[in-house]
Parts: structure tokens; sequence; C-alpha cells
């Protein structure tokens, strides 16, 4: 039997840790008097941003040729397996705008141009790894958390912990057969490649106040007079339904096998504390476990996990929730209206 050790069990780093870590990173880097030590440390800085936002392996993150295989205009990286030439062996990854910030920036540095072209990344690994260690330390962070490989199951995670769909996290971070596992419909590599990026920019822009987003294949358009009903397919989240006018449709120009996002408000979702489905109009209905409750003065945040990997979130009036009596752990079913859906390209 496969025994765990203590650092198996420690508790990944969440979004406000890596953010602490990527700061520290950067003001290291910085704070070099040396020219040549100030270039060198930015390059740890580049292959955490590689680990931290593409979710590379460390050894992917050193075989890459900055230069060329981070495309900042396409917003890819091409990851290969270390040593190994073969055209099947490179995945390419989406990676958000902030990473290709990042690398403009670096790469107007002066020098550090020159610096990469000479040396590119293929660097000690043991090296790179104290100086993941020491930037934990210098954090208050546990030093295996900090280590490469702690970073990238801690990117895994906090993707899915904002509502990536397990399949298209993967994909991204180079398992194998991420297709197979996505329910219900078969979504396909150029699929998952897409919902992929389409989070990216989401994740990058957050330009909408909605808490609950879903990534899914239009397999249905049934078009009326003045409004169509929309249906799309999710990966493990099942069947999302809105109904959007003709003119909507036409202008965002949606058809059947369409990669789309779909979000709702989270005071648009209403909740029923039920084993029974809700006999009620809304079309959109889910069965879930109350995870987290923030009980404010007005309003109540209830987090309902609706899959493995799918959260929702439902605001609802403090005084209607203590009526209500939904306590964590407790059953319930979140519905909300085709009306309340909201469709976004980008």
């Amino acid at each position: 039997m496969q025994t765990r050790s203590a650092s198996d069990e420690l508790p990944g780093l969440d979004s406000f840790q890596l953010d602490r870590l990527e700061r520290n990173f950067l003001e290291w880097a910085n704070s070099a008097k040396r020219a040549d030590i100030k270039l060198s440390r930015r390059r740890i800085y580049l292959i955490f941003l590689l680990i931290r936002y593409a979710g590379g392996k460390l050894g992917e993150v050193l075989a890459v040729d900055p230069l060329t295989d981070i495309d900042v205009a396409q917003k890819i990286v091409l990851f290969r397996r270390p040593g190994v030439a073969s055209v099947g062996t490179i995945r390419e990854v989406p990676i958000p705008e902030s990473l290709c910030a990042h690398v403009r920036t670096m790469l107007a540095i002066p020098g550090f141009h020159a610096f990469l072209k000479e040396s590119g990344m293929s660097i000690d690994p043991g090296f790179v790894r104290r100086k993941f260690y020491e930037r934990a330390h210098a954090c208050g962070i546990d030093t295996k958390r900090g280590a490469p490989e702690a970073i990238r199951q801690s990117r895994a995670v906090e993707l899915m912990m904002n509502n990536m769909p397990l399949p298209a996290v993967q994909s991204l971070m180079g398992h194998s057969n991420p297709a197979q596992t996505a329910a219900h419909v078969s979504f396909s590599e150029d699929d998952i490649r897409q919902v992929i990026r389409l989070f990216m920019e989401k994740e990058s822009n957050r330009k909408t106040s909605a808490r609950n987003a879903f990534f899914g294949k239009i397999t249905q358009i049934r078009k009326g007079d003045i409004q169509s009903m929309v249906e799309l397919e999710t990966m493990r989240s099942g069947t999302v339904t809105t109904v959007i006018t003709n003119n909507s449709l036409a202008r965002l120009g949606l058809v059947e096998g369409m990669i789309i996002t779909a979000e709702v408000k989270a005071p648009w979702v209403t909740l029923h504390k039920s084993d029974r489905e809700p006999e009620c109009s809304a079309e959109n209905r889910f069965t879930g476990i109350v995870n987290r409750i923030h009980t404010g003065g007005i309003n109540s945040e209830y987090i309902i996990r609706i899959s493995d990997e799918t959260e929702l979130c439902a605001i609802v009036n403090t005084d209607r929730a203590r009526k209500l009596g939904i306590n964590e752990q407790d059953s319930v079913w979140a519905v909300f209206s085709s009306n309340a859906v909201v469709l976004h390209l980008d």
C-alpha cells in the first residue's frame, strides 16, 4: 500500500497566498543591487509565473524557450516534455492576459531579452526549488507548500474553485484523456481548449459581477416569434436553459455546437429546502449540499456544491433566510429562471 508523507497532507495555497507569494518574488527580483543578479532573479520570477498561471510542471517550464514558446499575441505558451523533440509531446496552453502583460514588461527591461537569448531557462532544478522555498519562507508559508509542484496543484484548485470545469482543468494541467471525463455531451479537445480560453479571458477581465458561471455547448435552439430558448450542456453540471430575444440571437451569432458562457447573478438564485424537486416555473433546477453560509445584517450568502467541482452562490435576504432554516450540509434545490441567465461570447 502506498503511504502519504506529511507534505502530501498540507493544504494548498489559496489565491491570496499565491498573490502574496507573487508579490514577494517580484520585490525580491527588483531588490538585487547587481545587474547580473537582477536578471537571474527575474528569470526565476518568470519560472514562478509560468507555474502559477499556466500550470506548467517544473521540467516543462525549464524546457521553454521564452523568446519563441511564449506567444503574447496569441496568449499561449508551448510546453514540451524535457529532452523530447517529437511534435506529439508539445502541448499548447492558453494563458491569461495578466501573464502576457508580465512577459511584455520583463522583455522590455534593458538586457533581459539578451540574457534569455544567451542563457535560456535551462538551469538546475534544485537551485530553482531552493529559491521557491526561500520565497515561501519569507512570506511565512511552509516551505513544502511553496514547492513548484504545490504551486501547480494550488493553481488547479484555484481554477476549480472559480468554476472552471474539471475536464478543462485536467487539459490545462496536461493530464491524460481529459475529454473522456466530460459527462452528458461529447466535448472535443478543441472544445475544451476554447473553454479554457474563455475562462482565462474572464479571469483576466473580471468585467462582470456575476458569481455563477457555466461553460457549455449549445445543444438546442428553439426559435419563437420574438424570443428564442437556448439550451447549453455543461461539463458535469447538467443543462442550463436561457431565453433571449431573436435580435440577441442574431447579434451574438449563436448556433448549435457553439461554446459559450452562461452567467447568473447570485440574487437571482432561489433556494428550496426539500428532498424533492420543487414545483415551480423556474426552468433551471440543481440539487446540492450547502457548503458554507455567511450571514450578514441585510443579506446572507449561501454556497451550494452541485457537483464535485461546481458551486453555486445564492444571496438571500437574511430575514427570509432565517425562516428557510437552511444550515450547512443541508440538502437543497437551487433554482433560477431562464430569464435570469445572461450569455457571453467573450
